[in-house]
């Protein structure tokens, strides 16, 4: 990429889908940081400000951009800028190449001084409990200098932030209705659900639990849309009772595990993340095998992107602690 700012070149045309267009475009470094300015500011004076340089020298960046694509990258509105669909997509790659250059130099380190940078990793509640704590403590002894930043969030944020750049890799999974362009899906096992209640609930001494005896029970539940609630809900229509309406509905985890100590509400939760909170004796799981489960998850990654040397040795770690759990 080219930071001369007197180069001038010819627009792109759809007859020539060079792989390396933006050499010959002479794509400069301060357009792509310009893209994310005006993405973040949306206001062309604002987003020189960011950058240190003058309006009329940003505006003239961007118009050379679009003339380079034959496209317009952002719509002009007197309260400020909007990306266009092409916009969208330039913006997209523009922050996962300036990602990926802003990593260069701590792979270059890590490589001169053993192992160590830093790993962006998501991941969802069930692998957080077990998996990634495993691969975790592995990596960390053969790497205490390696920064780990874990973000926990549902799938479909980690998607977004894999596919903006700002993940190595996730343990999630994904959905019917997420975009798995680009992606690359690697299953690890399935998540069944189980009931869980307070340690000495009255259900925890029933003989031959069935689930009519839970229909009429309160409820913590994950709020309505959500998939686990949708599956919760199907379980009971599926054995012709009605979902029960003593609910409260939270994700909340601590306000959870409180809710369950201070009442004889029921929970629905991944059988791996109960396990764990039954080993702390927070909570109890009920002797009743809930036909209910979420879909399998697994490693995502993205098509072609190259990992730092940290985040490859932690994904080999999370695979080998996936092969010992499941």
């Amino acid at each position: 990429m080219s930071d001369d700012d007197d180069d001038h070149a010819a627009p792109l045309t759809d007859a020539s889908p060079n792989p390396n267009w933006f050499l010959r475009a002479r794509l400069k470094t301060r357009q792509l940081l310009l893209l994310i300015a005006l993405d973040d500011e949306r206001n062309i004076h604002r987003a020189a400000d960011v950058l240190c340089m003058t309006q009329p020298a940003a505006s003239k960046q961007l118009k050379d951009l679009e003339d380079m694509l034959d496209v317009k990258l952002f719509e002009r509105h007197p309260r400020g800028m909007e990306p266009t669909l092409y916009g969208e997509t330039m913006i997209r790659h523009a922050r996962m190449a300036l990602t990926s250059l802003s990593a260069a130099h701590d792979d270059i380190v890590a490589l001169k001084h053993g192992l160590s940078g830093q790993v962006e990793v998501g991941v969802i509640m069930t692998p957080a409990m077990g998996l990634l704590p495993r691969a975790i403590a592995r990596i960390k002894l053969q790497a205490p200098m390696l920064r780990i930043a874990v973000h926990m969030e549902s799938s479909k944020v980690l998607l977004d932030m894999l596919q903006r750049g700002s993940l190595d890799f996730m343990i999630g999974r994904i959905l019917e209705d997420d975009s798995a362009a680009g992606l690359h899906y690697e299953e690890l096992t399935v998540e069944p659900a189980c009931a869980v209640a307070r340690v000495g609930h009255p259900l925890l001494k029933a003989d031959n639990l069935k689930l009519a005896d839970l229909a009429d029970q309160p409820w913590i539940l994950p709020p309505p849309g959500s998939v686990l609630r949708h599956r919760w809900e199907l379980m009971f229509r599926r054995a012709a009772l009605e979902p029960p309406a003593n609910a409260v509905d939270t994700t909340a985890l601590l306000l959870i595990t409180a809710l369950l100590q201070q009442t004889d509400s029921l929970h629905v939760m991944p059988v791996e993340v109960a396990r764990y909170y039954a080993s702390l004796n927070v909570l109890a799981i009920l002797p009743i095998e809930l036909p209910c489960h979420m879909d399998a998850f697994g490693i995502i990654t993205r098509e072609g992107h190259l990992m730092s040397p940290g985040a490859r040795q932690l994904l080999h770690e999370v695979r080998l602690a996936a092969r010992d759990l499941y």
